[in-house]
């Protein structure tokens, strides 16, 4: 049984998800009353913001490669970033990581592969959004990837980083990200919705009416752990 290291605080609400659903996952496929061996290091996410605002990212890779450093020297068998934004580094941390290192936009991009999708959406924040390192990846396999207009951009960013991230979710919040979703969908086509902010689906975790697909990145990412954990 390997022991999962998560790298969590980014934000705190979503890795309170990640916890439940990695024991729900694991309790799932293993049925023997037995719980999973999990280490959680909580680092300081505005310290973590600030650099990457700041376009520091040498700074970003440098801090959290030390901190899953911690989480190998703790005894994680392998690790993962509970957060979307911090993999705009995962290529650089993932070099100085003495553990192997889960992505979740791999992660995501295998499961929206499974449904033969050619053109998804992708919500998060401004960083991520914007980044480079979602369509690496999904370029690779062929997928198109579609974000909102600017003004919606800065909506879905501002919401996130002023409600989201410190455990808010209004109606009026979900309702327009839901608008902008089918926005997207009517201008662009977009097949998908890749919800590449973890506590995203905190937000429309009470949605079950919409017309496409949701990714939730949360779910594909933990799903991935505990099969790594179970092999």
């Amino acid at each position: 049984m390997k022991t999962m290291g998560i790298i969590g605080g980014i934000a705190p609400g979503s890795t309170v998800e990640y916890y439940r659903l990695a024991i729900a996952q694991y309790r799932a496929q293993k049925q023997d009353g037995s719980y999973p061996p999990i280490i959680i290091n909580s680092i300081d996410m505005k310290k973590m913001l600030d650099l990457i605002g700041a376009s520091q990212l040498d700074d970003v890779t440098e801090y959290l490669a030390g901190e899953v450093i911690k989480l190998a020297h703790a005894g994680a068998d392998f690790g993962l970033l509970a957060s979307n934004t911090p993999h705009i580094v995962f290529e650089g941390i993932q070099r100085r990581s003495p553990i192997p290192l889960i992505s979740i936009v791999e992660a995501t991009c295998e499961a929206v592969k499974k449904l033969g999708l050619k053109k998804v959406g992708l919500f998060g924040t401004r960083f991520t959004m914007q980044g480079e390192f979602y369509p690496k990846v999904f370029s690779r396999e062929g997928i198109a990837l579609c974000v909102p207009g600017l003004d919606d951009l800065n909506y879905i960013h501002d919401k996130y980083m002023g409600e989201l991230v410190n455990g808010i979710f209004l109606d009026e919040t979900r309702q327009q990200v839901l608008a902008i979703a089918n926005r997207l969908k009517e201008q662009e086509g977009i097949q998908g919705v890749i919800l590449g902010g973890t506590e995203l689906p905190l937000l429309l975790q009470n949605v079950s009416d919409q017309a496409i697909p949701f990714f939730d990145t949360t779910r594909i990412h933990i799903e991935s752990a505990v099969v790594r954990m179970l092999e």
